[in-house]
Protein backbone atom coordinates (compact mmCIF):
# COMPACT_ATOMS: atom_id res chain seq x y z
CA UNK A 1 0.00 0.00 0.00
CA UNK A 2 1.35 3.74 -1.07
CA UNK A 3 -0.50 6.33 0.27
CA UNK A 4 -3.78 6.63 1.74
CA UNK A 5 -6.77 4.53 0.57
CA UNK A 6 -9.77 6.52 -0.35
CA UNK A 7 -13.83 5.15 1.10
CA UNK A 8 -15.48 6.62 -2.20
CA UNK A 9 -19.08 6.26 -0.84
CA UNK A 10 -20.15 4.72 -4.55
CA UNK A 11 -17.65 1.94 -4.62
CA UNK A 12 -19.39 -1.14 -3.99
CA UNK A 13 -15.91 -3.23 -3.53
CA UNK A 14 -12.61 -2.54 -2.74
CA UNK A 15 -10.02 -4.49 -1.70
CA UNK A 16 -5.57 -3.82 -0.43
CA UNK A 17 -2.95 -5.13 1.42
CA UNK A 18 -1.78 -2.68 4.14
CA UNK A 19 1.57 -2.53 6.29
CA UNK A 20 2.01 -5.69 7.72
CA UNK A 21 0.64 -7.87 5.08
CA UNK A 22 -2.74 -7.69 6.42
CA UNK A 23 -6.00 -7.71 4.06
CA UNK A 24 -8.48 -5.01 4.34
CA UNK A 25 -11.73 -5.31 2.34
CA UNK A 26 -14.93 -3.21 1.93
CA UNK A 27 -18.02 -4.10 0.55
CA UNK A 28 -21.15 -1.23 0.20
CA UNK A 29 -24.53 -3.03 -0.42
CA UNK A 30 -26.97 -1.64 -2.20
CA UNK A 31 -29.30 -0.92 1.11
CA UNK A 32 -26.38 1.43 1.80
CA UNK A 33 -24.92 -0.73 4.50
CA UNK A 34 -21.37 -1.03 4.77
CA UNK A 35 -18.74 -3.79 5.99
CA UNK A 36 -15.25 -3.27 6.34
CA UNK A 37 -12.43 -5.56 7.70
CA UNK A 38 -9.02 -6.35 8.34
CA UNK A 39 -7.64 -9.84 8.24
CA UNK A 40 -4.43 -9.62 10.67
CA UNK A 41 -2.35 -12.51 9.90
CA UNK A 42 -1.76 -15.05 13.20
CA UNK A 43 -4.69 -13.61 15.09
CA UNK A 44 -6.88 -15.56 16.92
CA UNK A 45 -9.62 -13.08 18.05
CA UNK A 46 -11.77 -10.28 16.57
CA UNK A 47 -12.78 -7.18 17.55
CA UNK A 48 -16.03 -6.15 15.94
CA UNK A 49 -18.33 -2.60 15.94
CA UNK A 50 -21.42 -1.82 14.38
CA UNK A 51 -21.50 2.10 13.98
CA UNK A 52 -23.77 4.53 13.05
CA UNK A 53 -22.53 8.60 12.30
CA UNK A 54 -24.66 9.92 14.80
CA UNK A 55 -23.78 11.38 18.25
CA UNK A 56 -24.36 14.11 20.96
CA UNK A 57 -23.67 17.19 18.66
CA UNK A 58 -26.56 16.23 16.41
CA UNK A 59 -29.17 16.44 19.16
CA UNK A 60 -32.16 18.59 18.47
CA UNK A 61 -33.69 20.50 20.99
CA UNK A 62 -36.08 18.37 23.33
CA UNK A 63 -33.72 15.54 22.05
CA UNK A 64 -30.85 16.44 23.89
CA UNK A 65 -29.34 13.42 26.09
CA UNK A 66 -31.26 10.97 23.22
CA UNK A 67 -28.22 9.75 21.61
CA UNK A 68 -26.38 8.47 25.22
CA UNK A 69 -29.89 7.20 26.29
CA UNK A 70 -30.16 5.39 23.65
CA UNK A 71 -27.02 3.83 23.49
CA UNK A 72 -28.24 1.96 27.09
CA UNK A 73 -31.28 1.14 26.12
CA UNK A 74 -30.02 -1.36 23.14
CA UNK A 75 -28.71 -3.50 25.81
CA UNK A 76 -32.13 -3.82 27.85
CA UNK A 77 -33.72 -6.53 25.44
CA UNK A 78 -35.41 -7.57 21.99
CA UNK A 79 -38.05 -9.55 20.95
CA UNK A 80 -35.39 -12.61 20.88
CA UNK A 81 -33.49 -11.27 23.71
CA UNK A 82 -33.78 -10.35 27.09
CA UNK A 83 -30.68 -8.25 28.45
CA UNK A 84 -29.55 -11.47 30.58
CA UNK A 85 -29.26 -13.15 27.60
CA UNK A 86 -27.17 -10.79 25.94
CA UNK A 87 -25.00 -10.32 28.84
CA UNK A 88 -24.77 -14.68 28.93
CA UNK A 89 -23.83 -14.58 25.47
CA UNK A 90 -20.89 -12.36 25.51
CA UNK A 91 -20.04 -14.03 28.67
CA UNK A 92 -20.26 -17.92 28.01
CA UNK A 93 -17.19 -17.35 25.64
CA UNK A 94 -15.09 -14.88 27.68
CA UNK A 95 -16.06 -12.06 25.18
CA UNK A 96 -16.55 -8.72 26.14
CA UNK A 97 -18.88 -5.99 24.67
CA UNK A 98 -19.84 -2.82 25.83
CA UNK A 99 -20.93 1.20 24.18
CA UNK A 100 -19.32 4.62 23.50
CA UNK A 101 -21.78 7.72 22.89
CA UNK A 102 -19.23 9.98 21.06
CA UNK A 103 -19.80 13.46 19.79
CA UNK A 104 -20.03 12.79 16.33
CA UNK A 105 -20.73 8.46 16.60
CA UNK A 106 -22.25 5.80 18.57
CA UNK A 107 -20.47 2.24 18.49
CA UNK A 108 -21.18 -0.91 19.90
CA UNK A 109 -18.63 -3.71 20.30
CA UNK A 110 -17.34 -6.61 21.15
CA UNK A 111 -14.33 -8.69 21.25
CA UNK A 112 -14.57 -12.22 20.66
CA UNK A 113 -12.71 -16.06 19.34
CA UNK A 114 -12.98 -16.23 15.98
CA UNK A 115 -14.99 -18.98 16.08
CA UNK A 116 -17.83 -16.21 17.85
CA UNK A 117 -18.30 -14.11 15.20
CA UNK A 118 -21.63 -15.78 14.31
CA UNK A 119 -22.91 -14.98 17.91
CA UNK A 120 -21.38 -11.82 17.68
CA UNK A 121 -22.74 -10.66 14.75
CA UNK A 122 -26.35 -11.83 15.60
CA UNK A 123 -26.45 -10.60 18.82
CA UNK A 124 -25.19 -7.41 18.22
CA UNK A 125 -27.59 -7.17 14.82
CA UNK A 126 -30.28 -7.98 17.13
CA UNK A 127 -29.56 -5.22 19.39
CA UNK A 128 -29.16 -2.61 16.90
CA UNK A 129 -32.29 -3.45 14.60
CA UNK A 130 -34.73 -4.40 17.12
CA UNK A 131 -34.62 -3.30 20.23
CA UNK A 132 -37.72 -3.14 22.34
CA UNK A 133 -36.95 0.56 24.23
CA UNK A 134 -39.56 -0.72 26.77
CA UNK A 135 -41.18 1.60 28.67
CA UNK A 136 -40.84 0.36 31.73
CA UNK A 137 -36.62 -0.26 31.14
CA UNK A 138 -36.45 2.80 29.81
CA UNK A 139 -37.24 4.61 33.46
CA UNK A 140 -35.33 2.55 35.07
CA UNK A 141 -32.77 3.73 32.45
CA UNK A 142 -33.03 7.11 33.17
CA UNK A 143 -32.46 6.36 37.00
CA UNK A 144 -29.08 4.69 35.95
CA UNK A 145 -27.83 7.41 33.48
CA UNK A 146 -28.81 9.93 36.24
CA UNK A 147 -26.31 7.68 38.98
CA UNK A 148 -23.77 7.66 35.82
CA UNK A 149 -24.45 12.03 35.60
CA UNK A 150 -24.06 12.22 39.41
CA UNK A 151 -20.36 9.82 39.14
CA UNK A 152 -19.13 12.16 36.64
CA UNK A 153 -19.94 15.63 38.54
CA UNK A 154 -18.20 14.39 41.68
CA UNK A 155 -15.27 13.89 39.49
CA UNK A 156 -13.48 17.23 39.40
CA UNK A 157 -11.46 16.06 36.02
CA UNK A 158 -15.02 15.34 34.28
CA UNK A 159 -16.63 18.65 35.23
CA UNK A 160 -13.15 20.72 34.35
CA UNK A 161 -13.66 18.94 30.99
CA UNK A 162 -17.04 19.78 30.35
CA UNK A 163 -16.15 22.88 31.18
CA UNK A 164 -13.62 23.83 28.84
CA UNK A 165 -15.12 22.33 26.07
CA UNK A 166 -18.53 24.95 26.65
CA UNK A 167 -15.55 27.41 26.96
CA UNK A 168 -13.70 26.38 23.78
CA UNK A 169 -16.62 25.90 21.77
CA UNK A 170 -18.85 28.18 22.92
CA UNK A 171 -22.93 27.75 21.22
CA UNK A 172 -21.65 24.86 18.66
CA UNK A 173 -22.97 21.85 19.27
CA UNK A 174 -19.81 19.81 20.22
CA UNK A 175 -19.72 22.06 23.20
CA UNK A 176 -22.34 20.13 25.07
CA UNK A 177 -21.97 17.34 27.01
CA UNK A 178 -21.96 14.22 25.56
CA UNK A 179 -23.87 12.01 28.24
CA UNK A 180 -26.77 15.31 28.40
CA UNK A 181 -26.97 16.99 32.21
CA UNK A 182 -29.33 15.87 34.70
CA UNK A 183 -32.22 18.40 33.27
CA UNK A 184 -32.09 16.80 29.81
CA UNK A 185 -32.01 13.26 31.14
CA UNK A 186 -35.17 14.06 33.61
CA UNK A 187 -36.72 15.38 30.93
CA UNK A 188 -36.05 13.33 28.53
CA UNK A 189 -39.39 11.54 26.51
CA UNK A 190 -39.64 7.67 25.82
CA UNK A 191 -41.47 9.19 22.34
CA UNK A 192 -38.15 11.42 21.99
CA UNK A 193 -35.76 8.46 21.96
CA UNK A 194 -38.17 6.43 19.74
CA UNK A 195 -37.82 9.14 17.00
CA UNK A 196 -34.00 9.49 17.47
CA UNK A 197 -33.96 5.57 16.96
CA UNK A 198 -35.89 5.35 13.98
CA UNK A 199 -34.39 8.67 12.04
CA UNK A 200 -30.62 7.40 12.85
CA UNK A 201 -30.83 3.33 13.24
CA UNK A 202 -31.68 2.77 9.49
CA UNK A 203 -29.18 0.41 6.63
CA UNK A 204 -27.59 3.89 5.12
CA UNK A 205 -26.32 4.65 8.35
CA UNK A 206 -24.83 1.58 9.28
CA UNK A 207 -20.98 0.70 9.44
CA UNK A 208 -19.71 -2.70 10.77
CA UNK A 209 -16.22 -2.74 10.72
CA UNK A 210 -14.07 -6.09 12.22
CA UNK A 211 -10.02 -6.52 12.90
CA UNK A 212 -8.36 -9.55 13.48
CA UNK A 213 -9.58 -13.21 12.83
CA UNK A 214 -11.91 -12.44 10.09
CA UNK A 215 -13.05 -13.66 6.66
CA UNK A 216 -14.57 -11.04 4.97
CA UNK A 217 -16.73 -12.88 3.03
CA UNK A 218 -17.68 -14.75 5.89
CA UNK A 219 -18.37 -11.66 7.83
CA UNK A 220 -20.78 -10.17 4.75
CA UNK A 221 -22.81 -13.33 4.57
CA UNK A 222 -23.42 -13.79 8.28
CA UNK A 223 -24.06 -9.63 8.62
CA UNK A 224 -26.35 -9.88 5.49
CA UNK A 225 -28.51 -13.14 7.26
CA UNK A 226 -28.74 -11.20 10.52
CA UNK A 227 -30.29 -7.93 8.83
CA UNK A 228 -32.40 -9.67 6.97
CA UNK A 229 -33.64 -12.06 9.77
CA UNK A 230 -34.44 -8.71 11.53
CA UNK A 231 -36.51 -7.66 8.73
CA UNK A 232 -34.83 -5.00 6.84
CA UNK A 233 -35.34 -4.74 3.61
CA UNK A 234 -31.76 -5.22 1.98
CA UNK A 235 -33.25 -5.15 -1.56
CA UNK A 236 -34.42 -1.46 -1.70
CA UNK A 237 -31.56 0.89 -2.66
CA UNK A 238 -29.86 3.21 -0.97
CA UNK A 239 -27.00 5.18 -0.97
CA UNK A 240 -24.96 5.07 2.31
CA UNK A 241 -25.51 8.75 4.53
CA UNK A 242 -23.01 11.50 3.45
CA UNK A 243 -20.42 12.75 5.21
CA UNK A 244 -19.86 15.77 7.40
CA UNK A 245 -18.48 18.38 5.68
CA UNK A 246 -15.47 19.04 6.85
CA UNK A 247 -15.87 23.12 6.25
CA UNK A 248 -14.22 24.64 9.60
CA UNK A 249 -17.35 26.06 11.60
CA UNK A 250 -17.39 29.99 12.88
CA UNK A 251 -17.19 29.42 16.63
CA UNK A 252 -17.65 32.05 19.40
CA UNK A 253 -15.75 31.79 22.90
CA UNK A 254 -18.14 30.42 25.06
CA UNK A 255 -16.08 31.96 28.27
CA UNK A 256 -12.77 33.32 28.76
CA UNK A 257 -12.97 32.18 32.64
CA UNK A 258 -14.75 29.07 33.90
CA UNK A 259 -14.26 28.42 37.81
CA UNK A 260 -16.75 26.25 39.22
CA UNK A 261 -15.97 26.12 43.40
CA UNK A 262 -15.36 22.43 44.79
CA UNK A 263 -13.75 22.34 48.40
CA UNK A 264 -11.12 20.39 47.03
CA UNK A 265 -7.62 19.27 47.98
CA UNK A 266 -6.54 19.83 44.57
CA UNK A 267 -7.99 22.41 41.75
CA UNK A 268 -8.08 20.48 38.22
CA UNK A 269 -7.55 23.15 35.63
CA UNK A 270 -7.80 23.18 31.75
CA UNK A 271 -6.28 25.73 29.30
CA UNK A 272 -6.08 26.22 25.76
CA UNK A 273 -7.13 27.35 22.68
CA UNK A 274 -9.31 26.00 18.97
CA UNK A 275 -7.33 23.72 17.45
CA UNK A 276 -7.48 21.75 14.05
CA UNK A 277 -10.76 19.69 12.49
CA UNK A 278 -9.97 15.56 12.10
CA UNK A 279 -9.24 16.12 8.20
CA UNK A 280 -6.70 18.83 8.41
CA UNK A 281 -3.62 17.80 6.83
CA UNK A 282 -1.43 19.63 9.73
CA UNK A 283 -2.97 16.59 12.15
CA UNK A 284 -0.11 15.36 11.74
CA UNK A 285 1.91 18.33 13.01
CA UNK A 286 -0.56 18.73 15.75
CA UNK A 287 0.41 15.35 17.08
CA UNK A 288 4.33 16.37 17.05
CA UNK A 289 3.51 19.41 18.69
CA UNK A 290 1.37 17.49 21.09
CA UNK A 291 4.44 15.20 21.90
CA UNK A 292 7.05 17.34 22.58
CA UNK A 293 4.83 20.16 24.41
CA UNK A 294 2.99 17.79 26.84
CA UNK A 295 2.89 14.30 25.49
CA UNK A 296 4.78 12.08 27.58
CA UNK A 297 7.55 12.47 30.61
CA UNK A 298 10.31 13.62 28.61
CA UNK A 299 7.69 16.74 26.99
CA UNK A 300 8.10 19.86 28.30
CA UNK A 301 4.98 20.77 30.13
CA UNK A 302 6.13 17.43 32.56
CA UNK A 303 9.69 18.39 32.79
CA UNK A 304 8.69 22.05 33.71
CA UNK A 305 5.90 21.87 35.69
CA UNK A 306 6.55 18.88 37.60
CA UNK A 307 10.29 17.81 37.24
CA UNK A 308 11.81 21.06 38.05
CA UNK A 309 9.08 22.87 40.35
CA UNK A 310 6.76 20.02 41.58
CA UNK A 311 3.71 21.90 41.02
CA UNK A 312 1.59 19.13 39.75
CA UNK A 313 1.60 15.12 39.54
CA UNK A 314 -0.32 15.40 36.39
CA UNK A 315 0.07 17.56 33.28
CA UNK A 316 -0.06 16.70 29.73
CA UNK A 317 -1.27 18.66 26.64
CA UNK A 318 -4.22 17.09 24.27
CA UNK A 319 -5.97 17.57 20.88
CA UNK A 320 -9.50 16.49 19.77
CA UNK A 321 -10.30 17.12 15.91
CA UNK A 322 -14.00 16.79 14.85
CA UNK A 323 -15.41 17.00 11.54
CA UNK A 324 -16.02 21.34 11.16
CA UNK A 325 -13.58 22.01 14.44
CA UNK A 326 -10.94 21.52 17.34
CA UNK A 327 -9.53 22.42 20.35
CA UNK A 328 -6.20 22.30 22.20
CA UNK A 329 -5.65 21.66 25.85
CA UNK A 330 -3.37 21.43 28.88
CA UNK A 331 -4.23 20.36 32.07
CA UNK A 332 -2.64 20.31 35.15
CA UNK A 333 -3.79 18.92 38.74
CA UNK A 334 -2.35 21.33 41.27
CA UNK A 335 -3.03 22.97 44.48
CA UNK A 336 -5.68 25.70 44.43
CA UNK A 337 -2.76 28.35 46.17
CA UNK A 338 -0.32 27.58 42.97
CA UNK A 339 -3.31 26.68 40.07
CA UNK A 340 -2.59 30.75 39.21
CA UNK A 341 1.45 29.98 38.69
CA UNK A 342 0.69 26.55 37.16
CA UNK A 343 -1.85 28.46 34.35
CA UNK A 344 0.98 31.12 33.65
CA UNK A 345 4.00 28.72 33.28
CA UNK A 346 2.12 26.75 30.91
CA UNK A 347 1.24 29.34 28.66
CA UNK A 348 4.40 30.63 28.64
CA UNK A 349 5.75 27.44 27.66
CA UNK A 350 3.59 27.34 24.37
CA UNK A 351 4.47 31.12 23.86
CA UNK A 352 8.46 30.53 24.18
CA UNK A 353 7.93 27.16 21.71
CA UNK A 354 5.78 29.71 19.09
CA UNK A 355 8.31 32.51 19.20
CA UNK A 356 11.71 30.23 19.80
CA UNK A 357 10.72 26.83 18.03
CA UNK A 358 11.36 23.28 18.84
CA UNK A 359 15.12 21.37 18.71
CA UNK A 360 16.09 18.91 16.43
CA UNK A 361 16.69 15.94 19.75
CA UNK A 362 12.86 16.91 20.61
CA UNK A 363 11.64 16.61 16.75
CA UNK A 364 13.64 12.89 17.14
CA UNK A 365 11.68 11.86 20.14
CA UNK A 366 8.56 12.58 19.00
CA UNK A 367 9.30 10.72 16.33
CA UNK A 368 9.98 8.18 17.76
CA UNK A 369 7.15 8.18 20.24
CA UNK A 370 4.50 8.67 17.84
CA UNK A 371 5.59 5.96 15.95
CA UNK A 372 6.62 3.32 18.37
CA UNK A 373 3.20 3.98 19.80
CA UNK A 374 1.34 3.51 16.23
CA UNK A 375 2.82 0.21 16.13
CA UNK A 376 2.21 -0.83 19.51
CA UNK A 377 -1.29 0.32 20.04
CA UNK A 378 -2.08 -2.23 16.41
CA UNK A 379 -0.92 -5.45 18.48
CA UNK A 380 -4.86 -4.87 19.62
CA UNK A 381 -7.58 -5.40 17.44
CA UNK A 382 -9.80 -2.38 19.25
CA UNK A 383 -7.31 -0.22 17.84
CA UNK A 384 -7.67 -1.75 14.53
CA UNK A 385 -11.37 -1.70 14.41
CA UNK A 386 -11.54 1.27 15.41
CA UNK A 387 -9.49 2.89 12.92
CA UNK A 388 -11.56 1.24 10.37
CA UNK A 389 -14.68 2.42 11.79
CA UNK A 390 -13.06 6.19 11.96
CA UNK A 391 -11.95 5.66 8.60
CA UNK A 392 -15.39 5.49 7.51
CA UNK A 393 -16.84 7.13 9.00
CA UNK A 394 -15.04 10.68 9.46
CA UNK A 395 -12.04 10.53 7.14
CA UNK A 396 -13.14 9.02 4.10
CA UNK A 397 -9.92 7.43 3.59
CA UNK A 398 -7.66 4.77 5.14
CA UNK A 399 -4.19 5.13 6.27
CA UNK A 400 -2.12 2.36 7.35
CA UNK A 401 1.29 2.34 9.56
CA UNK A 402 3.54 2.78 6.80
CA UNK A 403 1.63 6.11 5.23
CA UNK A 404 1.00 7.40 8.94
CA UNK A 405 5.03 7.17 9.25
CA UNK A 406 5.70 8.57 5.57
CA UNK A 407 3.40 12.05 6.76
CA UNK A 408 5.47 12.06 9.90
CA UNK A 409 8.97 12.29 8.56
CA UNK A 410 7.44 15.08 6.48
CA UNK A 411 6.84 17.43 9.72
CA UNK A 412 9.59 20.21 9.91
CA UNK A 413 10.61 21.73 13.20
CA UNK A 414 9.27 25.06 11.52
CA UNK A 415 5.99 23.27 10.64
CA UNK A 416 5.77 22.85 14.71
CA UNK A 417 6.34 26.22 15.64
CA UNK A 418 4.09 27.79 13.07
CA UNK A 419 1.13 25.41 14.75
CA UNK A 420 1.89 26.87 17.88
CA UNK A 421 2.13 30.06 16.98
CA UNK A 422 -1.27 30.15 15.04
CA UNK A 423 -2.53 28.50 18.18
CA UNK A 424 -1.69 31.34 20.55
CA UNK A 425 -3.19 33.65 18.18
CA UNK A 426 -6.23 32.45 19.40
CA UNK A 427 -8.88 32.90 22.02
CA UNK A 428 -7.71 31.28 25.51
CA UNK A 429 -9.73 29.65 28.22
CA UNK A 430 -9.75 28.67 31.38
CA UNK A 431 -12.26 26.15 33.21
CA UNK A 432 -10.99 25.16 36.55
CA UNK A 433 -12.54 23.45 39.19
CA UNK A 434 -11.53 23.68 42.90
CA UNK A 435 -10.97 26.00 46.44
CA UNK A 436 -9.88 29.09 43.94
CA UNK A 437 -9.74 32.67 44.76
CA UNK A 438 -11.70 34.91 42.07
CA UNK A 439 -8.63 36.80 41.17
CA UNK A 440 -6.70 33.00 40.96
CA UNK A 441 -5.60 33.56 37.17
CA UNK A 442 -4.95 37.45 37.25
CA UNK A 443 -1.81 37.44 35.97
CA UNK A 444 -2.79 36.35 32.45
CA UNK A 445 -6.79 37.18 32.72
CA UNK A 446 -6.91 40.77 34.11
CA UNK A 447 -10.06 41.87 32.98
CA UNK A 448 -11.98 37.84 32.42
CA UNK A 449 -15.61 37.36 31.19
CA UNK A 450 -16.78 34.22 33.82
CA UNK A 451 -19.13 32.39 33.54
Amino acid sequence: MNGAVEFPLDLAELSFRAAGESLVRRSVLPSGVRIVSEHVPGSRSLTIGYWVAVGSRDEEPGHFGSTHFLEHLLFKGTAKRTALDIAVAFDSVGGEHNAMTAKEYTCYYAKVQDRDLAMAVEVLTDMLTSSLLDPVEFENERGVILEELAMADDDPSDVANERFFEAVMGDHPLGRPIGGSPDTIRNATHTAVQEHYRANYRPQDLVVTVAGAVDHDVLVAAVTRALALAGWDLSEYAAPVGRRSGNPASISQGARLTIVPRPLEQANLLMGFPGLLASDDRRVTMSVLNSIFGGGMSSRLFQEVREKRGLAYSVYSFAPGYSDAGLFGMYAGCTPAKAGQVAELMLSELHRLAEHGVTADEMKRASGQLSGASALALEDSDTRMSRLGRSEITLGEFVDLDEALRRLALVTAADVQQLAYDLVAGPLSIAAVGALEPDAFAAIMPDPIRS
